[in-house]
Order: C-alpha cells, then sequence, then structure tokens
C-alpha cells in the first residue's frame, strides 16, 4: 500500500514529519498550525508554551449539537540508531514505506502522536466534513510530563464531549486513566570523620519494571528492601553510620538494584549472618514474582566521613514505614490498579538525602490520602516534603455516549469495540480535571514500536481509523 499524499490525512503527516517537533521543541510545527488556521480563517489561540486551539464552526445542520474537543500532541520522541546520523533539531524525517507500513529511516516515526495531528489538520481542512462545533486542540511536551496539557485554561473550551486522537488499535479506546504526582522527600546531613572498617550493602537480580504497568505484580522494590535489611543490621548492632546510599533510575521504575555504604565496628561476620537470613527469608517472599532476587555484603575501602548512627536510624526508620506499592485495584475493572506509590529513587548530593516518589491514582481523592500520608510521615521523622507536576486522572465512567457512539460505528464495519484500561497517565485525566463533566473516548489506528527507531504505522488501518473518526463526528449530532 502506498503512502498517498492526495489524501489529506496523509499529506498533513507528511508535512508535519518536515518539521522538527521534539519534545520543548514544538514552536516551528506549533506556529505552523498558527498559519494554516488563520489560511483557513479560523479563530484560533496560541499560548505561552506553544499549544495551539483551533476552533472550527458546526456544519450545517449541527449547530445545536453539542460541539467535540479533538485532541493530539504535537510533539515527539526522538530517538535514533546508533549508526544514524540524524539532527531532530533541524532535519526532516525521512518516510518510507516497507509491507504496507510507514516507517523512518533510522529514527522514531512520530506517530505518536502524528496521526492525531494529521487527522485533526484533515478534517479542519474539509468544509463539507458533517459535524459539530470542533475545538481543536494541539497540546505540547506530553512526552515529558503531560507539561502542554497542563497549562491549557478552562476558558478555552465550551465542550463537554472530547475525543483524544492518542490512541492505537483502530478498534480499541481507553475508559480511565491515572493521574500522577511527583514528590521530593529531602533531609539535611551532618557529616563527622570516620575511621571505623566499612560495608557495602548491594541489593541485585530484580525485574523492575515501567511504575504503571508492573506495580500490582509484588515484584521487589531494591530501595526498600535494602531498608528492611538495614533495619535489622541498625537493631542488632546500633552502631552503624551511613555513608552513602544510591538506588534506582526513575522515579516511575520499580528500582532494580541498590547499594547501601556504611560504617561500623561490628564484625563482618556478624552482618553477614544477617544479611543472608534475610536474603533466604526475602527470597522465599519473592519465589514467585522476583526469582533473581539477591543481597550480598562487602567490605570496601573505609570511609573518611559517614552521618551518625541517630541520623542513620532515622533515615531507615521512615523508609521501612512509608507506604508503596499497589494501594487500591479497580472494583469495575478486573485487574486494574487504580492508586499506587513508588519510591523510585534514593541518593545523596551535597549532603543531602533525596527520596523520590511517583504516585498514581484515578481517583483524585486516592492521590490525596497518599500525598497526605507521605506529608505526616516526612513531618513526623524530620523530613522536608515537596511536590511538582500533579495532573489528574480519569476514573471510569460506566456511561459514556461517545462510547455508544464508537461501538456502533465499528460495529457496521464488523468489529466489536475493545475497551483498554491503563494505571498511566493521559492527557484525558488533564482535561477531565479541567472539565469534569467531560465525556471522553480515545481512538487512532494501529501502530508498534513507539518511542523506537521501530516505530511504525499501519497505512490501512491509518486510511480506515480515519473513516472512522469522520463517521464517528457524524453521528455526534
Amino acid at each position: 500500500m502506498e503512502f498517498d499524499l492526495n489524501k489529506k490525512h496523509c499529506y498533513y503527516f507528511k508535512q508535519i514529519s518536515d518539521i522538527p517537533r521534539g519534545s520543548r521543541n514544538e514552536k516551528a510545527v506549533s506556529d505552523y498550525i498558527v498559519a494554516f488556521a488563520k489560511d483557513h480563517g479560523y479563530d484560533c489561540i496560541q499560548d505561552e508554551v506553544y499549544n495551539v486551539i483551533v476552533y472550527k464552526p458546526a456544519s450545517p445542520g449541527y449547530e445545536k449539537s453539542e460541539p467535540i474537543i479533538l485532541q493530539a500532541h504535537t510533539d515527539m520522541v526522538c530517538e535514533k540508531n546508533k549508526d544514524v546520523e540524524h539532527d531532530f533539531e533541524k532535519d526532516p524525517l525521512e518516510l518510507y514505506v516497507e509491507d504496507s507500513l510507514l516507517k523512518a529511516k533510522g529514527t522514531t516515526l512520530g506517530a505518536d502522536d502524528g496521526m492525531g495531528v494529521a487527522y485533526m489538520l484533515a478534517i479542519l481542512d474539509d468544509p463539507d466534513l458533517p459535524h459539530p462545533a470542533l475545538e481543536c486542540a494541539f497540546t505540547v511536551m506530553e512526552e515529558v510530563g503531560l507539561l502542554g496539557a497542563q497549562a491549557l485554561k478552562k476558558e478555552y473550551f465550551h465542550a463537554k464531549r472530547y475525543i483524544n486522537l492518542d490512541a492505537g488499535g483502530e478498534v480499541a479506546t481507553s475508559v480511565t486513566s491515572s493521574g500522577g504526582t511527583r514528590t521530593t522527600i529531602t533531609k539535611d546531613l551532618v557529616y563527622s570523620n570516620n575511621a571505623d572498617p566499612t560495608y557495602c550493602l548491594k541489593i541485585r537480580g530484580l525485574k523492575g519494571g515501567h511504575s504503571a504497568g508492573v506495580i500490582h505484580l509484588e515484584r521487589g522494590n531494591a530501595i526498600l528492601i535494602a531498608a528492611r535489611i538495614m533495619e535489622k543490621l541498625i537493631y542488632a548492632n546500633h552502631d552503624i553510620r551511613l555513608a552513602d546510599i544510591n538506588g534506582g533510575m526513575k522515579n516511575n521504575a520499580i528500582p532494580r538494584e541498590c547499594d547501601v555504604t556504611f560504617s561500623t565496628k561490628t564484625d563482618y561476620e556478624t552482618l553477614q549472618r544477617i544479611v543472608e537470613e534475610m536474603n533466604t527469608s526475602i527470597k522465599e517472599e519473592l519465589q514467585y514474582s522476583d526469582e533473581g532476587f539477591n543481597a550480598s555484603l562487602d567490605q570496601t575501602d573505609t570511609v573518611t566521613k559517614a552521618i551518625d548512627e541517630k541520623q542513620t536510624e532515622t533515615i531507615f526508620d521512615f523508609l521501612s514505614v512509608i507506604p508503596n506499592g499497589l494501594q487500591h485495584r479497580s472494583m469495575a475493572i478486573e485487574g486494574l490498579s487504580i492508586a499506587s506509590l513508588n519510591c523510585g529513587v534514593i541518593h545523596i548530593e551535597d549532603d543531602r538525602l533525596l527520596i523520590h516518589h511517583l504516585l498514581r491514582s484515578a481517583i483524585s481523592s486516592h492521590g490525596d490520602q497518599m500525598i497526605e500520608q507521605l506529608q505526616i510521615l516526612s513531618k513526623t521523622f524530620g523530613f522536608t516534603y515537596s511536590q511538582d507536576n500533579r495532573y489528574y486522572g480519569w476514573n471510569y465512567s460506566k456511561d459514556s455516549e461517545l462510547r455508544n457512539i464508537l461501538a456502533s460505528v465499528l460495529k457496521d464495519k464488523g468489529s466489536d469495540m475493545v475497551e483498554r484500561s491503563s494505571h498511566g497517565g493521559l492527557e484525558c485525566g488533564i482535561f477531565k480535571g479541567m472539565i469534569p463533566e467531560l465525556d471522553i473516548i480515545t481512538y487512532g489506528p494501529i501502530t508498534e514500536g513507539a518511542h523506537t527507531p521501530q516505530e511504525n504505522l499501519d497505512l490501512a488501518s491509518f486510511d480506515r481509523s480515519y473513516e472512522n473518526l469522520i463517521e464517528v463526528l457524524k453521528r455526534a449530532k
């Protein structure tokens, strides 16, 4: 199948693929959309972060129909193969077709979410389509934390119906997503000289994984396992002094490894016995979820400074009681996590301990509760709590007019609609938080390999899904 530029959605996909649009570099594509809107006589808003909202009036016969928000994000993840020379700041994507799949030579394709942007531009460029009034929101910085959507203002919108076009599968729609809160808990440390023997506790062999997708699988958290073992060492020997701790890579990934460096006068054999006992116990607990787990203790070069025993005890007491992992699951959707915490990263920087969490919740009150728990515990143990980038979730609703319309369109095409649920974050949650009464669906064609140079877009599905989307708008009278 060819990539036919005579089809408006294909033409506009090619247009935006010629414009570099990595996250935080969306001004050029934003300006392109503004110029497009002006050329077509549409009102539009371009805000300070380069979100654009384009307003298309209702077609004849739809003037009294409830308007609809269409939304997609303009930014893309910029990844390439090592042997490919490509400057994502200035080079256009090199598109090609292989086995009816659209790809980019050695780079990400940007179908996430160029497909949605192209659909919206094609709809805006077609004067003959029947549809209610449309509020087309082109958001930025989705791939780095949904930041563009969070900058939107409620007064930009009048619609109570919303179609998110950052989704794939052709016959699938999402029905829920989680909000998120990134937190940082800190404690200033006071170091003093050290001459005692030094040891390193190492946690290895855990699977880890994305905290949205596997938080319910009882996988071990390397940071909290390390804290648990350190607690045993502290209360058995009482002279443990922390020198350094480092665990986890990202707050949205369950940490697989953690190293704790500490000094003590206690002999190695005594320490090793406790570590081995804990290793055996935890291995049994994780035998079906994280069978590769292992804790080990090595003597290392003596560190010159460490914090005192009291500070050390306080840190590991705190880590031993903070909530973590799955907190609530859905009673409406089997197997769906709807509230969780992930203690994702811990490290010491400039004599200050930093602990980074990501909290997820489809229901705002669950998020509030988890925040309050961390705030209370931080205050109780003398830590400082802070948070940023809180975005809201979208809880499942049994009734949805738009979902019924999409289901009827797909049924007429010979397919049953598939409902998908996720513990991850979507821009849908931010729109729902801004406009609580929104009726929401997501939709898009079949794609694979997002965020990798293997990303591809099924061209036949790209065509079919566009026609399905047009039919949904037609029936949304």
